[in-house]
């Protein structure tokens, strides 16, 4: 159901696992055999999400950390729309789903 409103596949696998887990903090390679996507399109999509106010990003090192930023405007909205999407996901298909839907 997030497809309609969130077209790019993996920021919405992202946006998934940070709004069910919030947290949880990560760094791209994690993240990659996480949700099994590129680490280059994930980049990517972190740099937009942290633009947009919805990431955090500290560095260790080299290492770039991502964690949800909890002041995010939208955060519980967003939060309640990944669930219930899920749920529907649930009732629609009659399986249990996975942390990325």
């Amino acid at each position: 159901m997030l497809d309609i409103f969130i077209t790019s596949r993996v920021r919405r696998k992202i946006i998934v696992v940070f709004a069910k887990y919030p947290d949880f903090k990560t760094h791209v390679r994690a993240l990659s055999k996480l949700i099994k996507e590129d680490p280059g399109n994930i980049q990517r999509e972190l740099q937009r999400l942290e633009r947009g106010g919805f990431l955090l990003m500290t560095k260790n090192g080299n290492t770039r950390i991502y964690q949800m930023n909890k002041q995010f405007p939208l955060l519980k909205e967003l939060q309640s729309m990944v669930i219930k999407s899920q749920q529907m996901s649930k009732t629609k298909t009659g399986k249990i789903d996975k942390i990325i839907s």
